[in-house]
């Protein structure tokens, strides 16, 4: 297993809001999650994952006791990965308002960049 440094930023308060919404252990959980992502280089799809059609954008997958996790994300100049919202899985599919939103999100976040590097 070859390893790197990945660093993890957020977009917003978004998931810091959620973060702090959750248990304890589900943080914990949570945590463990991005420690990986941050550390190993190639992070199995168990844990993180593309979404189609989303031109970029991913999912951080996190399972608590019978509870699933999402968390948006993408990445920025290959090793900082960007952390946008966050939700608890309730249904099957990934629910279409939650990926509209991120997309809106990850598309905010381009755009301030863009407008700090002028």
């Amino acid at each position: 297993m070859k390893f790197v440094e990945r660093k993890i930023i957020f977009h917003g308060s978004y998931f810091a809001d959620f973060y702090l919404e959750q248990s304890t252990r589900v943080q914990e959980k949570i945590e463990f999650v991005l420690r990986i992502i941050r550390q190993v280089e190639r992070v199995s799809k168990k844990f993180l994952s593309p979404i189609e059609d989303t031109n970029g954008l991913y999912e951080i997958k996190v399972e608590y006791s019978s509870n699933i996790y999402r968390i948006f994300c993408c990445f920025d100049e290959g090793n900082t990965v960007v952390l946008f919202n966050g939700f608890q899985k309730k249904t099957q599919k990934t629910p279409l308002k939650e990926i509209e939103k991120a997309l809106k999100l990850k598309r905010a976040y381009f755009e301030l960049r863009k407008k700090s590097r002028k």
